[in-house]
C-alpha cells in the first residue's frame, strides 16, 4: 500500500501553513491527513487569525487546529469537536493578559466585519492558557466562555 503524505509548507493563508495547522504529538495510522473540505474550513480560520496578527504583530502560535477524528480521541477530544472539520483552532498564550487580548481582537474582527464565529474559549489549566477559537461555515453560535481545570 501507497503512503500518502501531505504537503506541509502549502500556505493557508500568508502566514499560516497546513504543517503548523495539522501538527500533533500523536502518532495515527491515518497520519492526520485532512481532506479538500478540512482544508477549505482551516483556510476560513486562518482569514480570521491574520485579522489578529496583523494586529497584534507578532507570530501567532497554534497548539492545536486540525485533528483527525483518532487524534481527536487520543488528545481527550469530544466527538463533535470543531477540531475534527478543521474548524477550529487552539492558539498558544504567554498568560491571561494576552489571552484576554487576543479575545478582544477576535470579538472586535467580528464586529467590524460582521461575520460570525462559533466558539471563543479563553481556557487555562493551572499556569497555561490558551484560546480556543473556532468558526463553522454556518450555524455559528457565537459561544464565549472562560473555561478553568
Amino acid at each position: 500500500m501507497n503512503k500518502v503524505e501531505m504537503n506541509k509548507s502549502m500556505k493557508l493563508s500568508e502566514h499560516f501553513t497546513l504543517g503548523e495547522l495539522t501538527k500533533t504529538r500523536h502518532q495515527t495510522a491515518d497520519g492526520n491527513i485532512p481532506s479538500r473540505v478540512v482544508i477549505e474550513n482551516l483556510i476560513r480560520v486562518c482569514g480570521w487569525l491574520e485579522g489578529l496578527r496583523g494586529r497584534w504583530n507578532e507570530p501567532i502560535v497554534i497548539n492545536s487546529g486540525y485533528r483527525s477524528p483518532e487524534v481527536n480521541r487520543l488528545a481527550g477530544g469530544v466527538p463533535s469537536s470543531n477540531h475534527v472539520t478543521g474548524c477550529a483552532v487552539d492558539i498558544r498564550c504567554a498568560g491571561k493578559e494576552q489571552m484576554i487580548r487576543y479575545a478582544s481582537i477576535l470579538l472586535d474582527i467580528a464586529d467590524e466585519s460582521k461575520r460570525e464565529f462559533d466558539e471563543l474559549l479563553l481556557e487555562q489549566h493551572g499556569s497555561v492558557c490558551w484560546l480556543h477559537f473556532a468558526v463553522r461555515p454556518k450555524d455559528n453560535r457565537r459561544r464565549i466562555a472562560f473555561l478553568k481545570a
